[in-house]
């Protein structure tokens, strides 16, 4: 398989080290390399590279936007927006074109993936004998199950054997491939491999981000609930390679589900040096990234474009860049104020900003109008829509040069730098919303309501051209001074990979299934998370400090029995726009119950009548086409190769 195992090309990535935190003493800082002979494993050096570039390849999957676009856009949680080309269309399901193997880019984590399982191969066979510790080994145990467990559930079934022999280190090119079964590579290759990185590795990470005992049990007890639900297959969705419906080890998808739950909740118990942090805005105020919350990330840094491995004043939009959220932010540059009462002359007056409320607008992905009434319908109580989106743009036009004190905003009523100048509504407004027939002199299409001074949009006015930005994922940087800093360059921030969180959705998930819930029922780890979601120390679209305490509120509106529709929308809640949701609804099931119709208005300024959009989720969609590159570097027949639906 000349594009997975090829001796150069999976050495390409052993790159930069990765962890860029403040304790130097703590940090990866092995030499960069774009090339590793495979007798480099047979050394202690080789080991430590080999590691370190465990942690590298993941900036290559997450953040890129591209593979970002295809864990969201086509389920309830994202659709494709104004600006958006066919990679972004093709994967909404919903007419603008058909998912193929050229097209779709899932191919990003294919591309990653496979040379990184292949080092982590080469480090396990070579570390013991050059005196690594077993807690060493682990790091790659874990890295080639996370591959493996991402790639199964993307694709279906894929090959173990890569070359050499099945989880084997390979150093020859080859051009032939067998696809292993679902079932064979979860109870080969990820179960074995997460065992025993559970077993041997530490409860604290040996350097910053870097892998635990907590993080194994995490991936442990999804794997188990992915492949317990597979194994009981609902609603009859299709597999490939085509095999039967059991376990080779014997067990029925009950087993799983208990397993993941008692996993989960072993985990909760002996969480280490993890944990929740206090309120939602806490997990998501990039001056607090690196918690004890996050346990894996793709790290980057503001400090040195040596160990960013790109450059910190301008992206181009490409890996190892961290870009994603770039594509659910519109372009808010296009409102205009006046520099006078009638708005004879106008100004951009929120100007780009490398702000984690503003950032680099892309324009390519947008919340459907479900995601604000519906995901989120309680914002009162529940902070989580408040730590989620940028729903209030301020006047910034002074750190772009516009020296006017005041500006004119709706109503022709000034405003001062600082102050809201557009505000999408968390509600619809008892008086009806003003809207021009055309971009108004907002210039975005903004309405107006009597007495306020900024322009507003209500929840049903969102198009795909003007919609609330993802303040979770926006921009930081500390050392940008007082102007408007570097928007143009890809965020430095880490990209969040796996939370302390999802253990008790995963344990809550699994009880719903059927585990005997022995440390808490489903209803007891889901107010967990609720509890904490009704806790507030910010305002973010008040921009002020605000102490309230809702949680008791929060965890008595739990419904007293909760089912798994319950549990994915809390899981959007939790998790909105940070790339989990294509795998929650294949995993259950549900995309096409949860996502098979949405609303949204048009791509012009000014249109605010939604549209409902129906999307044509048919069943082999639920595993990605294997990428046409892959095909093209195989010899002989290929057509068997990809998965059905794609020929």
């Amino acid at each position: 398989m000349k594009r997975i195992v090829n001796s150069k090309k999976f050495i390409g990535i052993l790159l930069m080290t990765l962890f860029l935190a403040s304790c130097a003493d703590d940090l990866l800082d092995e030499k960069p390399r774009s090339v590793y002979e495979p007798g480099f494993f047979q050394t202690e050096e080789g080991v430590y590279g080999g590691l370190t570039a465990m942690y590298a390849h993941l900036r290559y999957i997450y953040g890129q936007a591209y593979f970002y676009n295809t864990t969201l856009t086509g389920t309830d949680e994202a659709t494709y927006a104004q600006s958006a080309d066919q990679n972004f269309k093709v994967m909404d399901v919903s007419g603008e074109g058909k998912i193929t193997a050229q097209d779709s880019r899932a191919d990003v984590l294919w591309g990653a993936a496979f040379p990184n399982i292949n080092t982590a191969s080469g480090i396990i066979e070579n570390a013991s004998e050059v005196g690594i510790e077993d807690a060493l080994i682990a790091e790659a145990r874990f890295f080639r199950a996370f591959d493996y467990f991402m790639l199964v559930q993307t694709f279906g079934g894929v090959p173990l054997d890569l070359g050499a022999g099945e989880l084997k280190f390979n150093t020859n090119p080859v051009r032939t491939s067998v696809r292993n079964t679902v079932p064979e590579v979860y109870t080969r290759g990820v179960f074995p491999d997460l065992v025993t990185a559970v077993a041997d590795l530490p409860d604290s990470p040996r350097v910053t981000g870097g892998a635990t005992k907590t993080l194994a049990r995490l991936y442990l007890a999804k794997a188990y609930l992915t492949y317990a639900w597979w194994l009981e297959n609902p609603n009859n969705i299709p597999t490939y390679p085509e095999t039967s419906r059991t376990d080779p080890d014997g067990h029925d998808a009950q087993w799983y589900f208990q397993q993941a739950y008692d996993v989960a909740t072993t985990a909760i118990a002996n969480p280490g040096p993890f944990g929740l942090q206090d309120t939602f805005y806490d997990l998501q105020v990039a001056s607090n990234d690196r918690n004890n919350e996050q346990l894996l990330y793709a790290d980057h840094t503001e400090t040195s474009e040596y160990y960013n491995v790109s450059s910190l004043t301008y992206s181009n939009g490409g890996a190892p860049d961290n870009f994603a959220v770039w594509m659910m932010t519109w372009n808010y540059t296009v409102i205009r104020s006046g520099l006078t009462p009638n708005f004879s002359e106008t100004v951009s007056s929120v100007q780009r900003e490398a702000d984690q409320k503003l950032g680099r607008p892309w324009t390519r992905m947008a919340p459907p109008i479900g995601v604000i009434e519906n995901t989120f319908d309680e914002k009162v109580q529940d902070s989580r829509f408040d730590g989620t989106f940028t729903s209030v743009y301020r006047g910034n036009w002074k750190k772009g040069g516009v020296e006017a004190d005041v500006l004119y905003n709706a109503n022709n009523l000034p405003v001062n730098s600082g102050d809201p100048i557009l505000t999408f509504l968390g509600e619809t407004p008892a008086t009806a919303v003003n809207y021009p027939s055309d971009a108004g002199k907002s210039n975005i299409g903004a309405g107006e309501l009597p007495g306020r001074s900024d322009f507003v949009i209500a929840p049903r006015g969102i198009s795909r051209v003007v919609y609330p930005g993802l303040w979770k994922l926006g921009v930081y940087r500390t050392n940008d001074g007082d102007g408007l800093g570097q928007p143009n360059a890809a965020s430095t921030r880490p990209f969040v990979i796996a939370k302390f969180s999802e253990l008790y959705f995963i344990a809550a998930e699994a009880a719903v299934k059927g585990a005997n819930p022995t440390n808490g029922t489903a209803r007891d780890l889901i107010n967990v998370i609720r509890a904490r979601a009704g806790k507030w120390t910010w305002d973010n679209s008040g921009n002020i400090a605000r102490t309230e305490d809702f949680s008791a509120d929060m965890t008595a509106e739990t419904p007293a029995v909760i089912d798994i529709n319950y549990i994915l929308a809390e899981r959007s809640r939790e998790y909105f726009g940070e790339g989990y949701r294509w795998y929650d609804l294949i995993r259950t099931q549900k995309w096409e119950e949860i996502a098979g119709t949405y609303e949204i208005a048009g791509s012009a300024y000014g249109d605010h009548t939604p549209q409902t959009i129906t999307r044509e989720i048919e069943p082999y969609l639920y595993l990605r086409p294997i990428p046409q590159s892959q095909l093209d570097a195989l010899e002989g027949e290929t057509a068997s190769y990809q998965n059905p639906g794609y020929n």
